[in-house]
């Protein structure tokens, strides 16, 4: 049994991934209103998690598009 094309399969699955609309749409909004100085500590901490977690995304995609020979879209 050969279990390549399943691996390369969740690689590009993995390649694929991305924020939900939804939290993507609330790092967006906690950015903009850091730029106009409106957060509170709270939110702050948000923003700060989430783009911790974006960052740690972008890196396993950044691998799995390695693993791909394949460039980011």
């Amino acid at each position: 049994m050969n279990a390549l094309p399943e691996l390369v399969n969740f690689v590009e699955e993995v390649a694929n991934m991305r924020f939900p609309p939804d939290a993507n749409s609330r790092v967006q909004d906690l950015m903009d209103r850091n730029n106009e100085g409106l957060l509170s500590a709270p939110e702050r901490e948000e923003l700060a998690s989430l783009a911790a977690i974006s960052e740690q995304f972008s890196l396993i995609r950044a691998h799995a598009f390695l693993l791909l020979g394949k460039k980011p879209a």
